[in-house]
């Protein structure tokens, strides 16, 4: 009687460890990183390569383990029940329950799960070719079971091929990168970048361009000593060419292009005609991705276009530069001052330009300020005011407040933004 009472002991010990292992499993497999699996089933980790399979087929995986999980669970309290009714008799049913109840709890749940929160590509590893053999022989029962679920299931008008949420990829590495960015293993610069990369798909021209404003371009009807200086002070190496007015662009010039006929000439402008050095101008819709418009410039071995609206109307030029800034964050070249668009003060507020976009101030303040209805930060105020405000006027919107320090007629040039965490709660 008492090997048999010793036998049985054993055996609900066997099936503690084996629900630990169907828990530990279930959490592991579902919570592993799909990157990872499959670049280590690239480097050849047959490990891998099963994980990657079991969870191609999630419903089928899940169904395995929580079927050898119950009834290991269930098998275990009834060798259990039947162990202790032989002492305590008819309340073997109330102890059991208790003591199961902890035992599975802890040595079959809690345990096995936090392992394998704390370790989860190891343990996957550890468990996929022992889950993979379970999973290939339960898989006639698991099959069973749902299509009895699925017939349910379709009775209240769901159905399977419906069963699966739609997550957008990009969504899906974004908030991947934000909470290892939290967590503290993915750097800002780092997160920045990747997200920048991310947006390639979803910002437009019209958010990155130059505005035509800020263009600054020749006329083509100069003499050609007028327009050989105009082209040096411009100061950038390709500057648009117009004829009658700045928004009517007939191409543009390269200053390496001109410089070099300039050096051969040695200086002299008889006969020195400019315009023949001068390129077809491409013009490209403000509507036009930055995916697109980056895959566009490699195609036409080119990194300089003219941006237009839906009329045809000179909107700004776009640049490779301007993209790639969007990945890699401004870059600022030798000819910048070092006076920045962004100037902290000691009382916690920053000095801005109207002219800088949202989006470079998010990022260069970890800020959060909206950019879907205005570009730059100007453009925001306004279209928070609903009208074009005066210096000094002061305005409070998505927990910041905002000061207009100078406007030149109906352009905002500087403001004074105080982040929420800068307010004084007294002073509220």
């Amino acid at each position: 009687m008492d090997m048999t009472i010793l036998i049985s002991a054993g055996t609900v010990l066997v099936l503690v460890i084996a629900s630990g292992f169907f828990s530990g499993s279930e959490t592991a497999l579902t919570a592993v990183s799909k990157g990872r699996m499959h670049q280590l089933e690239k480097d050849g980790n047959r490990a891998a390569a099963r994980i990657n399979r079991l969870v191609d087929d999630r419903e089928r995986l899940i169904g395995a383990l929580l079927l050898g999980n119950t009834f290991v669970n269930i098998l275990a309290s009834s060798l259990a029940t039947d162990v202790l009714a032989v002492r305590f008799g008819q309340t073997a049913v109330v102890i059991t329950t208790i003591a199961m109840t902890l035992l599975i709890l802890i040595f079959a749940e809690v345990l096995p799960k936090t392992l394998a929160i704390a370790r989860t590509d190891r343990f996957a590893l550890t468990v996929a070719q022992p889950v993979s053999l379970l999973v290939s022989l339960l898989a006639p029962v698991v099959g069973a079971v749902q299509a009895v679920v699925w017939w349910f299931l379709r009775l209240f008008g769901l159905r399977a091929e419906e069963s699966g949420e739609i997550v957008e990829p990009h969504e899906d590495i974004r908030g991947t990168v934000e909470v290892h960015h939290q967590e503290g293993n993915v750097e800002r610069a780092h997160r920045d970048m990747l997200t920048g990369v991310l947006d390639l798909h979803e910002l437009q021209v019209a958010d990155v361009m130059v505005h035509r404003r800020a263009v600054v371009s020749v006329d083509a009807d100069q003499p050609p000593e007028k327009l050989f200086d105009a082209l040096i002070a411009a100061a950038h190496s390709r500057v648009p060419v117009y004829r009658g007015t700045p928004e009517n662009i007939v191409g543009f010039l390269r200053i390496s292009d001109v410089a070099k006929e300039y050096a051969k000439r040695h200086g002299a402008f008889d006969g020195f005609d400019i315009l023949s050095l001068m390129h077809e101008p491409w013009f490209v819709p403000d509507t036009t991705t930055l995916e697109e418009q980056l895959r566009a410039f490699g195609a036409r071995r080119s990194h300089f276009a003219f941006v237009v609206d839906e009329y045809g109307a000179l909107q700004g030029i776009v640049t490779r530069e301007d993209i790639l800034d969007e990945i890699l964050g401004e870059i600022p070249d030798e000819e910048d001052t070092g006076r920045g668009k962004v100037r902290k003060q000691a009382d916690g507020s920053y000095i801005v330009e109207g002219s800088m976009p949202i989006r470079d101030l998010n990022r260069e303040l970890d800020w959060n300020l909206p950019d879907e209805e205005a570009t730059t930060i100007a453009g925001l105020v306004i279209h928070e005011a609903r009208a074009i405000p005066e210096a000094r006027q002061r305005f409070a919107f998505h927990g910041f407040k905002f000061e207009i320090l100078r406007r030149q007629r109906n352009q905002i040039t500087a403001l004074r933004i105080t982040p929420p965490e800068q307010d004084d709660p007294e002073q509220e």
